[in-house]
Order: C-alpha cells, then sequence, then structure tokens
C-alpha cells in the first residue's frame, strides 16, 4: 500500500529547500554586512543594495518564472533555480569589489523566486484538507535556515580571533560561500521528486500524471482527482503567458487580484526582511555589543521556527483569515512597543564614554583621535549622532565603531520594550502573514492563471520587501529607529484594516472550489 501521506510530505520539504537556503542567505548576510561595508567603504544607499540587490533580481526572474513553469514544469524550474543560486553563492564569496558582490547577490535573488515555485508545486500535490500545513513548510525551512545561520554566525564572531584562518577581512567569505553546501544537496535532491500532476494533466500526459497522482492520492480518490482538474480545464482554449495574462487581469478576477495585492504589499511592508537582514545593526541601536548582537539573532532565530511550527499546526485548525488578523494585530502592537522604547532616547558622548568606547574598539582599525571633538557634547536623537560619526570618520571605520559608540553613549532607552517589539513582531510574522500568505497564494489562483499568477503576486510581495530593505540603512540614518518603526506600525494599521474586509476563509477547499467562490462567472 502507497502511503500517500509520507509521499507528499517528503516532496513538500523538498521542494521547500529553497526556503532554508534563503534563510541561510537571510541571515549571513545581515552577519556579513558590517565587515563587507568597512571592506569595501561602502554608505548607506550601498549597504541597503547590497541586501536589496537580491530582491531585484527576484523581481527579474519572476517575470520569466511563470511562463518557463509553464513550459518546462515545477520541478525543472526549481532545478534552474538551485543552479543559478550555487552561481551566486561562489560569486559572492569571493567578491573582489562591491561591484562583483552586488551581481553575485542580484543572481541570488533566484533563491527567494523558488518560494514561488515550491508554494505552486506543494498546493497542486497536496490534499486541500492539509495544503495550509503543507506549503507553511516554505517558512519553516526558511526558519530552519535563519536559526542555522544565525548560531554559525555567533560562534564565528565569538571565536574570530581564536581560529587562526579567520579575521575581520575575510569571516564574510566564509559566512556566504558556505551556503553553497545548501545549494548542492538541494540540487541532488530536486532530482528525486516527480513533476506536479496538475501541470502534466493540462500537458496532456495522462499517463505520467496518474503513476505520480497514485502516489500521492489514496487510491479510491485518484479518479475523482483527475477528474476534477480536468473538469477545471474544460473551458481553456489557450494557456501561454499572454492569454493568462489576460485573464488573471479579466474584472471577473478582480477580488482575487485584490486579496493577492493587498496581502503581498503587507507582508512586504510590515518589515520582517529589514529586521532580519539588518538584525546586528537593528541590535546595535538597542545598545548592546557586537557580540551580544550575534547572540540575540541566535534567539531570534529560535523564536521564528517555535512560531513556524504553531502556525504549521493551527493554519488548519484555525484558519487562513483568523491567523492573519490576529497576526497583524500583534505586529501593530509590536512595532508601537519598539517605537515607544526608541522615542526618548539621547546620546551622551563624555569622557567615561570615550574611555569605554577605546576599550572596546581595542583591535579595531579606529582612530579614537577623531572622536575627541565629540566629547563633552550631548545628541538628541540618533540621527543626530551618526550625523556626527559620519563627519568624523570615514567609511571605512564607521560600520566597526557606531555600534560601540551606541553602546557607550545611550541614554533613556527602554530596551525590554524594544526587544518585546522585535521578538513579538518575529512571531507574528511567523505564525501569520509569513507563512499563510504563500498558502494563500497557493490557493485562491485558479488553474488556467496560476501559472503567471503566482508569480505575479509575489512580484508585488518582493518589490514591497526591497523597497523597505533597500532603504532600510537609509532610514534609520534619516528619520531614527523610532520613526522606522512608527512607520512599520502604520503599514501593519493599514493592512489590518484591509484584510479584515476582503480575507475569505479558504482552509479545506479545492482549488477548484475556491475558484467557484471568488472568480464571478
Amino acid at each position: 500500500m502507497v502511503n500517500t501521506q509520507r509521499n507528499v510530505t517528503f516532496y513538500a520539504l523538498i521542494a521547500a529547500f529553497g526556503g532554508f537556503v534563503f534563510g541561510l542567505d537571510l541571515m549571513n548576510i545581515s552577519g556579513a554586512i558590517r565587515y563587507i561595508s568597512s571592506i569595501f567603504e561602502l554608505d548607506d544607499g550601498q549597504v541597503g543594495r547590497v541586501v536589496g540587490i537580491s530582491f531585484l533580481g527576484v523581481v527579474c526572474a519572476l517575470f520569466f518564472a511563470g511562463t518557463l513553469c509553464e513550459r518546462y514544469g515545477r520541478r525543472a524550474v526549481l532545478v534552474g533555480i538551485a543552479l543559478a543560486y550555487s552561481l551566486s553563492s561562489i560569486l559572492s564569496a569571493f567578491a573582489v569589489n562591491y561591484e562583483m558582490l552586488v551581481i553575485g547577490r542580484f543572481i541570488g535573488g533566484a533563491a527567494f523566486a523558488s518560494i514561488t515555485v515550491s508554494a505552486m508545486y506543494i498546493g497542486e500535490i497536496a490534499p486541500a484538507e492539509q495544503r495550509g500545513k503543507f506549503v507553511s513548510v516554505n517558512q519553516l525551512m526558511i526558519a530552519i535556515g535563519i536559526l542555522l545561520a544565525s548560531i554559525v554566525n555567533f560562534f564565528l564572531i565569538k571565536y574570530l580571533d581564536d581560529i587562526s584562518f579567520l579575521n575581520g577581512e575575510n569571516v564574510w567569505r566564509y559566512m556566504l560561500g558556505a551556503e553553497l553546501i545548501a545549494n548542492v544537496v538541494w540540487v541532488a535532491l530536486l532530482l528525486t521528486v516527480p513533476e506536479s500532476p496538475r501541470w502534466l494533466l493540462k500537458k496532456g500526459r495522462d499517463q505520467e500524471a496518474k503513476s505520480i497522482i497514485e502516489k500521492i492520492v489514496p487510491a479510491e480518490q485518484v479518479t475523482s482527482f483527475i477528474n476534477e482538474v480536468k473538469q477545471s480545464f474544460h473551458n481553456e482554449s489557450k494557456s501561454d503567458t499572454l492569454t493568462q495574462l489576460k485573464n488573471l487581469f479579466h474584472k471577473r478576477m478582480s477580488l482575487v487580484l485584490w486579496i493577492a495585492i493587498a496581502y503581498a504589499i503587507v507582508q512586504g511592508g510590515t518589515g520582517m526582511n529589514a529586521l532580519l537582514s539588518f538584525a546586528p545593526m537593528v541590535f546595535e541601536q538597542v545598545g548592546m555589543t557586537t557580540e551580544d548582537s550575534f547572540m540575540q539573532t541566535v534567539i531570534m532565530g529560535v523564536v521564528n521556527l517555535a512560531a513556524v511550527f504553531i502556525a504549521i499546526f493551527t493554519v488548519e485548525k484555525l484558519g487562513r483569515r483568523f491567523l492573519t488578523i490576529a497576526g497583524l494585530v500583534l505586529v501593530v502592537v509590536a512595532h508601537t512597543s519598539s517605537w515607544i522604547g526608541f522615542k526618548d532616547t539621547t546620546y551622551v558622548f563624555d569622557q567615561a564614554a570615550y574611555s569605554k568606547i577605546e576599550k572596546q574598539l581595542e583591535g579595531e582599525e579606529v582612530d579614537m583621535t577623531k572622536l575627541l571633538p565629540l566629547v563633552g557634547t550631548t545628541f538628541e536623537n540618533d540621527v543626530e549622532l551618526k550625523k556626527a560619526l559620519a563627519n568624523v570618520l570615514s567609511k571605512k571605520e564607521l560600520p566597526l565603531a557606531s555600534g560601540a559608540i551606541i553602546n557607550q553613549t545611550i541614554q533613556g532607552i527602554k530596551p525590554m520594550l524594544i526587544l518585546f517589539g522585535i521578538f513579538a513582531m518575529l512571531a507574528a510574522f511567523n505564525m501569520s502573514i509569513g507563512p499563510i500568505l504563500w498558502v494563500i497564494f497557493s490557493e485562491i489562483f485558479p488553474n488556467s492563471v496560476r501559472s503567471v499568477a503566482l508569480p505575479f503576486a509575489a512580484l508585488v510581495q518582493t518589490l514591497s520587501s526591497w523597497a523597505i530593505s533597500e532603504l532600510f540603512p537609509w532610514q534609520l540614518s534619516t528619520f531614527g529607529a523610532a520613526n522606522v518603526f512608527l512607520m512599520y506600525a502604520g503599514i501593519g494599521l493599514i493592512g489590518l484594516v484591509v484584510m479584515y474586509f476582503i480575507l475569505p476563509e479558504t482552509k479545506s477547499k479545492s482549488i477548484e472550489m475556491i475558484e467557484r467562490d471568488l472568480v464571478r462567472a
């Protein structure tokens, strides 16, 4: 007897392995950016670009993902993505200048594009009553990647001076290069999974599709599964990309589009990717040392993983709508808490602080005499402090010194409110809008437009995430940490109101049933 549950689980985990690679990359660049900024002497815009460029890579990949998925199948596209990301890892780890690093990370955008394709694939092989759980595996794999990278980065930083071949000049190369191991494993695993049976049926390859369906659907349901899928294709005359795009933007699809676009903007716009990609930088704003900042990223990884498990085990019980609304309420509370924690902060640069900074930066390539003119100055907010530091320190010195300076001069901060806000945001995102977005995307689009609709929705989400990540360093320097978190709270509040009124419940419904509910006749 075929164990269909085990097969679906196995295929879903492998398809979602790109999420693991993405999680690794997200935290590895988070740990590496401090050293990259110093070595290549980057300004705020360039720092944001090193992180944000991967999302632009996703944008470009998504323009082709739908057509490629339709022509070559979901599995073949996933293999191509894994190979492209391997190239990205090599270019990034061996980058000799800023431009080469940006090119490598641009190609690496394919890793995130894989999440869209894997959501499509999983949504097409998983049974309706368990689709939410299986598609949420994407977020689980991201969380595992984040946790593993956080642990490795912490130990690399903690024992940087004790490992002979590591130093501040090359540690970031090991962080980024280690991803190649995961890529090789992913390629090997992808060669063991079958193609999407829905895609095979669409291409008229019924016998191949049936042999796969028999592995993922109980024997007594195979015939009805095939008939239901074929019925959804019955009225289709074409399936090329242009035709699918026309169908997608037809007025009969307006509700589906509104749900997808609103969810995509809210998920990307609430700042999760910025918090992860610049995690040590965020914790430095609280006044932590470099080592403590990296330790906090490990705790972030644990919170991430725990929250995703909550989502996986509740998405079919509580439903997509409830988890989304509840999660957005917590997002607003979390960011508001961080805003309150930061808003009354001042920075006192006295002689005692100078002495402590000098001791903390011992061994770093920072000319402490440049800071002497700042002694005796009180800065009313982090924006004023960063402007003053940028005027006296070089681009090479600033990334190395800013954390220690904030750590020793900060006054009036409410660290517990900020830490609560950051970890509450992580929990809210990973048990609600993080994984649920991909569940919704895998469910609401009819078979007739799925190959272009999922990449389009992911494109909107990616542009939202890109804008947040690209601008984050500049926003911190220009508006200050308090106002950045207040902005995220505002986006979350708007999203909460919109999703409350337009998001339906889709749990336990087949893709074909959801189509009948949401698409106008």
